[in-house]
């Protein structure tokens, strides 16, 4: 094991988060380590009183090209790139006075921040680091005798081995530094390359790459028996990936999936209209509703369906109130999710030990362009996301009969609820609050008669003389493909009908909303969710 172990005699700095590099380099420093640095990471290490050496005095050029060009040189690269135990390696070092650098530390330009800054092309361009992926691909490479760190999480490692080891790196570290340092560049470049198909329009580019950095080791995915781990990507789209847990079990894979689906569907309701509360169970809403406030939307949810809302996900649109926090906590919940939340309401909620409350610090924007993915055999589907609002769009009215102006008001709540919910979808909806919710079936009418079935046990358990259906509107993520869905609905008691239109047999579907006096309205817009 002794001849795995590389003693570090030179380390070259040149960092852009300069967190903790004082710190680091003056522990390399009292290990004998040679400091080599570029621009503003020699200043703050030679400011700081530490020796160090400009990498202009190791190439024997002076950066140039507004420090496009600093390290682009046979000196930096052949120092990292020498194999230390190969002969015909240590002549051309000695021949052209190349000295070995041993450690790496470089992290990138801070493009991906830059982008989410919003700067313009310009700025962005320069921002993209070449001489860093360059530097830390090839110390990455040559990891037998080289020790490359990208991130200063890993600065303590480091020290703590060469304490360990008087000065030198074992070759377990070098290697696990060297994948950190790939995966880095590879989730960098894959930044930059879907940040330009964004600038171009480019649709579908002929590589499409993504990449993130781990939030969370979890403890398995949907089922105890597979690995699973989150990541964040470089959007900064508030939700699950931006929140800060307050209490609660850490998050599993099937929370993060849930929650996700809970807090943008209630994105969709803008809290400067209106309070709204979304309960969700294995990624579909099982009660959605707006209200004067939280409390009561919330309330109004859980009254379509609140078996299901048992050990479900809690998203609301504002800040959590104390009022709400108690109502919620009446039942058993995994998660509530929020922009904030006050004082009194985190008190309310922390007698509740295993209950997760999550601050997102505000709300995803549900017009916002972007990209989803999943994964297929062998493949990758990608797609922009679904970012159609039904505020935008133009509702035609099909029927004779146009709706109410109360019957319109839930005919879009209806819809934008369905957007969210797995095809094929069905959503009955009564004064701003789902009443019967039918997710996920194989045909149109199974799910108009499921979502049916559960406003009659909703009405049973809430002793009502009839279920909230009667004189409901309803919404399909997409089209009747046959009057047989639509007149499930009605049987149900559902008075007007939104639907995206397109049909081969819409006349047929208008004929028989006609013939039952129901208005209908077209958005030509699809929802399918699968």
């Amino acid at each position: 094991m002794t001849d795995q172990l590389r003693r570090v005699t030179r380390a070259l700095l040149s960092v852009s988060d300069k967190s903790g590099l004082i710190e680091f380099a003056r522990a390399l420093a009292l290990h004998g380590v040679e400091l080599v640095s570029t621009g503003g990471t020699a200043k703050a290490i030679a400011e700081a009183g530490l020796k160090v050496r400009d990498v202009s005095e190791l190439t024997g050029f002076p950066e140039m090209m507004d420090g496009r060009v600093k390290t682009l040189h046979p000196k930096v690269h052949g120092g990292l790139l020498a194999i230390r135990n190969n002969d015909e390696h240590a002549r051309a070092m000695k021949s052209h006075g190349i000295a070995p650098i041993d450690l790496l530390v470089v992290n990138l330009y801070p493009f991906e921040a830059t982008v989410d800054k919003g700067a313009d092309f310009e700025a962005c361009i320069e921002n993209i680091d070449i001489g860093g992926p360059a530097m830390i691909r090839a110390a990455a490479k040559n990891h037998d005798d080289v020790a490359v760190v990208v991130d200063v999480s890993d600065y303590q490692e480091v020290l703590d081995e060469l304490k360990a080891n008087q000065g030198a790196t074992t070759l377990w570290l070098r290697r696990r530094l060297a994948a950190t340092a790939y995966a880095r560049c590879a989730a960098y470049d894959a930044a930059i390359s879907n940040w330009f198909a964004g600038e171009l329009n480019t649709e579908a580019p002929e590589f499409r790459a993504f990449g993130g950095r781990l939030i969370q080791s979890l403890r398995y995915g949907e089922n105890p028996h597979q690995k699973a781990a989150f990541y964040r990507l470089p959007d900064k789209r508030p939700g699950v990936s931006t929140l800060r847990q307050l209490q609660g079990k850490e998050l599993s894979y099937n929370n993060i999936n849930d929650t996700d689906a809970a807090f943008e569907c209630v994105a969709e309701f803008d809290p400067k209209r209106t309070a709204a509360c979304v309960i969700v169970k294995h990624a579909n809403p099982c009660g959605v509703a707006e209200g004067p406030g939280l409390a009561t939307a919330y309330r109004r949810a859980l009254a379509c369906d609140s078996t299901s809302a048992y050990g479900g996900i809690i998203a609301l649109n504002g800040t959590l109130d104390a009022e709400t926090a108690k109502a919620v906590t009446e039942i058993f919940t995994e998660v509530i999710i929020a922009p904030d939340a006050t004082d009194d309401a985190i008190a309310v909620v922390a007698k509740r030990r295993n209950l997760r409350l999550l601050l997102t610090g505000g709300l995803p924007d549900p017009r916002a362009i972007g990209l989803t993915a999943k994964t297929v055999s062998g493949g990758l589907l990608v797609q922009s996301r679904d970012n159609a609002v039904v505020d935008d769009m133009t509702l035609k009215v099909a029927t004779k009969r146009a709706p109410t102006e109360a019957e319109m008001r839930d005919l879009m709540f209806a819809f934008r609820v369905a957007k969210h919910v797995k095809s094929n979808t069905i959503i009955y909806a009564k004064d701003l609050a789902t009443v019967g919710i039918g997710a996920g079936q194989m045909s149109r009418v199974d799910s108009a008669r499921i979502a049916a079935r559960k406003a009659e046990d909703a009405a049973r358990e809430l002793k009502l003389a009839a279920p909230l259906t009667k004189g409901s509107v309803v919404a399909s993520d997409a089209f009747f493909p046959f009057a047989d869905g639509m007149l499930a609905c009605i049987e149900a008691g559902a008075t007007a009908v939104i639907q995206p239109g397109g049909s081969v047999r819409d006349n047929e579907v208008i004929e028989a909303a006609d013939a039952h006096g129901i208005a209908m309205v077209f958005t030509g817009v699809r929802h399918f969710r699968h």
